[in-house]
């Protein structure tokens, strides 16, 4: 009934199509590998129905717009894990800023302590450096 991939977009796509091809009825299903719009170029009709898992799409959050419209602007993409890289880049430097240093252990103290804002919101690390 369904497929779970682990895997790429590039290789799930193909499966999607070749799947459709053989007449099959079966439900794709994967995770955030499949947040390119590269999937569906492989896929074509053949990746309706597919479903997949991932956290709600950080381009349609306004604080990030700005961001998303120069990023496509210099003819560049927002999406997968653009977003997410950008806001790890902005908690790094303003923890850089706040430790008055780059060393390590002053920036792991300054992003265990601190709160940053950032193209997805404010962010917050646990004790184990997961984001709160």
């Amino acid at each position: 009934d369904v497929l779970y991939v682990g895997g790429y977009h590039t290789e799930a796509g193909l499966m999607a199509r070749q799947m459709k091809e053989q007449g099959m009825d079966t439900v794709l299903i994967s995770g955030d590998a499949l947040v390119t719009d590269e999937y569906w170029a492989i896929t074509g009709d053949a990746g309706a129905g597919t479903l997949m898992t991932f956290s709600p799409d950080p381009r349609k959050n306004e604080i990030a717009k700005p961001v998303v419209d120069k990023l496509l602007a210099a003819g560049k993409t927002a999406e997968g894990y653009a977003l997410y890289t950008y806001a790890a880049i902005q908690a790094w430097a303003d923890a850089v800023k706040a430790a008055g240093s780059t060393e390590f252990e002053p920036v792991v103290k300054a992003l265990n302590d601190g709160k940053f804002e950032t193209v997805l919101g404010p962010l917050e690390f646990d004790d184990k450096g997961d984001v709160t």
